[in-house]
């Protein structure tokens, strides 16, 4: 069966899924700015109580996250040995997280309408098609549901600061975590969730500070990172 996956992706996470949960590690950044995107996950409704599912988990973090919070989580990812890494960790602080090596096109097939929150963060850029991904995330959402999506635009502060930046000056990330013609504008996002029957609802930035190294939330600024937050069309 084919996915809709990178077998060099795949091996580049798998490489990292030993120091994935080290907050100084390699994905020092994802440990960072999740009480952020947690922050906006739940800007709209707490997520107790809520039927989530995570596209492209990796380690768990955000999973983990949104668990404590009070949601009932399913997620899935292609790279097998961060999915081990994320059921260990999650075993580990006795969290129930449903994880599952699967695609988000097959969990759409298996699961369609299931539930509340559809979350897929830092992934889009990640895979071949993204607009498939976009597809299937409407699939598994609930008719008065919701799907967030955060990704990296693709421009010059781009990657000066995401790229150049971040993996090859500040050494932020691994070198080889992006590829510039991965990235994604936000409208090329928006026109696939318009095509999904997604409804896009807010765009909002996540911008880090060189000097104080600090991250935030930004109403305006979706020059490099973004988030956006969707639902299914009337």
């Amino acid at each position: 069966m084919n996915q809709n996956a990178d077998p060099a992706e795949l091996g580049r996470f798998n490489a990292l899924a030993h120091d994935w949960w080290a907050p100084d590690g390699p994905m020092g950044p994802l440990h960072a700015i999740t009480p952020l995107r947690l922050d906006y996950i739940q800007a709209t409704r707490p997520l107790k109580g809520l039927r989530v599912a995570d596209i492209g988990c990796g380690g768990g973090i955000v999973a983990e996250a949104m668990c404590r919070a009070g949601a009932k989580v399913t997620a899935i990812d292609l790279s097998s040995e961060l999915l081990g890494a994320a059921q260990l960790h999650a075993e580990d602080g006795g969290l129930d997280i449903d994880f599952r090596e699967t695609s988000a096109e097959a969990l759409a097939q298996a699961m369609p309408g299931r539930f509340d929150l559809v979350t897929c963060l830092e992934m889009l850029e990640h895979v071949p098609e993204p607009s498939s991904i976009v597809a299937a995330c409407r699939t598994l959402v609930k008719p008065d549901g919701e799907v967030l999506f955060s990704t990296i635009n693709r421009n010059p502060k781009a990657f000066a600061l995401a790229i150049v930046g971040a993996e090859y000056l500040l050494r932020m990330l691994p070198r080889g975590t992006h590829q510039y013609e991965k990235l994604i504008r936000p409208a090329e996002l928006a026109t696939w969730s318009r095509d999904a029957g997604l409804a896009v609802q807010d765009m909002t930035g996540l911008v880090y500070n060189p000097i104080t190294q600090v991250y935030r939330l930004h109403p305006t600024d979706v020059g490099v990172n973004y988030f956006m937050r969707t639902c299914p069309a009337a």
